[in-house]
Parts: C-alpha cells; structure tokens; sequence
C-alpha cells in the first residue's frame, strides 16, 4: 500500500500551511475561490508545486464547511490584528505617517 500524502498542515499558532514553505491555505482557497485555475495559482505562488496546489483545493472540497468556517475565525484574527495596529502603530509606521504629512520642499 502506498502512503497518502497531506498537503494541508497546521503550524504552532493554528494557522493551516501548504508545502514545505508555509503558504496560508487561506491564500490558495480565496485565489481558487475567485476563479483561477490551480496552474495560476502555483504561479502566484511558486513556492508551492501544482500538485500541493491540486492537493490543498482537494482538501479544501472535501472538507469545505470545516474550511470555510477556518477562513471565517482568521479574517477575524485578521480584524482584531488591523485595529490593533490602527491603534498602536509601530515605530515605524508612526515614522512612514510622519514622513508623509511633511510638506515636499521641491514641490512648488
């Protein structure tokens, strides 16, 4: 008997990855969602071959509803991780937001 694969695994924050690199299963469903062929989809990400692509949209079709409601609590992760970062900003984008209001003495 030969050993089945899985494509689809989960890292140490519960988040579901795809190959070797850990592309978000989020982003292969949501590009496969909107219509493209698993042939884009490895060429939006190719750290990904076209048979984890396959695999990871295979997964997805059979477990859509477990899926889909995976895809629902990240966008909230999502949600909470933007208005916190609306709320706090980094040094860093304080600094960028800075940059951007001081009036461009070049420009006439």
């Amino acid at each position: 008997m030969v050993p089945s694969k899985t494509y689809v695994r989960e890292d140490h924050q519960r988040a579901s990855r795809v190959g070797s690199l850990g592309v978000s299963l989020d982003s292969v469903v949501i590009a496969f969602q909107q219509g493209h062929s698993a042939e884009t989809i490895q060429q939006l990400y190719p750290a990904l071959s076209l048979e984890e692509v396959y695999g990871a949209v295979a997964f997805y079709l059979a477990n859509r509803a477990e899926v889909d409601r995976y895809l629902e609590r990240q966008e909230q992760v999502w949600d909470q991780a933007r208005q916190q970062a609306a709320r706090d900003p980094s040094p860093v984008v304080q600094r960028l937001r800075a940059l951007r209001e001081v009036p461009d003495s070049a420009t006439p």
